[in-house]
């Protein structure tokens, strides 16, 4: 292949060969995914920098050292670092698996662990509310629920989006757009699991060290 043919391949997944037009307008595609996902590591920047800056407004409330615990946070990680090698292996039978078996295999399995991510942190906020931990008690705990909460959100769009992909994968199959839409989930999935290695490093790890 020339190396005009190597550049318009997606680096991160080769699809099957295309008419250079359709691969060029994939090019754009994720492309433009990348310049979303740029703004939206912006949004996460500024709500860190703003939980950094409430770290020590706890105004009598309780701080992290009371309310944080590493057992359900580590696990939490695990979760997510193991959603992000099965959806890499969901990657891989995309590209070399013509069937849709093993690519539903790990997607399914990749959805199960972030349910699994959402159920438990779900229950943490839930045992904090009940220590009083609330948003409106203090400023550190505000930016502690916008923060972790934020991310918890994009989970739970990017959950409903693999399930959105497994509806269409069994009913209209494995088209150009599906195989797209999941390259696209992919680069969505794999930035959430570093926003949320930040988050543990800087908002639990850093809390209980303190």
């Amino acid at each position: 292949m020339d190396g005009l043919g190597m550049r318009r391949r997606h680096p991160g997944l080769n699809l099957p060969d295309d008419p250079d037009h359709i691969r060029e307008q994939d090019e754009n595609d994720v492309f433009g995914f990348w310049i979303f996902l740029m703004s939206d590591a912006v949004l996460f920047a500024l709500l860190f920098a703003i939980y950094g800056t409430m770290l020590r407004g706890t105004a009598g409330a309780p701080g992290p050292a009371q309310i944080f615990k590493i057992g359900p946070a580590f696990i939490e990680t695990m979760l997510l670092l193991s959603s992000t090698f099965t959806f890499g292996m969901a990657s891989i039978a995309l590209k070399r698996d013509a069937r849709n078996k093993r690519l539903v295999f790990w997607l399914v399995a990749t959805l199960l662990l972030g349910l699994g991510f959402l159920g438990m942190e779900i229950n943490d906020f839930a045992g904090m509310v009940a220590q009083h931990a609330t948003p409106e008690r203090s400023g550190f705990l505000s930016a502690f629920f916008v923060l972790v909460g934020m991310h918890g959100l994009h989970v739970s769009i990017g959950s409903l989006w693999m399930v959105v992909m497994l509806v269409q994968l069994a009913t209209i199959g494995r088209d150009h757009k599906v195989e797209i839409n999941l390259i696209r989930l992919s680069l969505f999935w794999h930035f959430l699991d570093i926003v949320w290695i930040a988050i543990f490093s800087v908002v639990y790890l850093q809390g209980l060290l303190r």
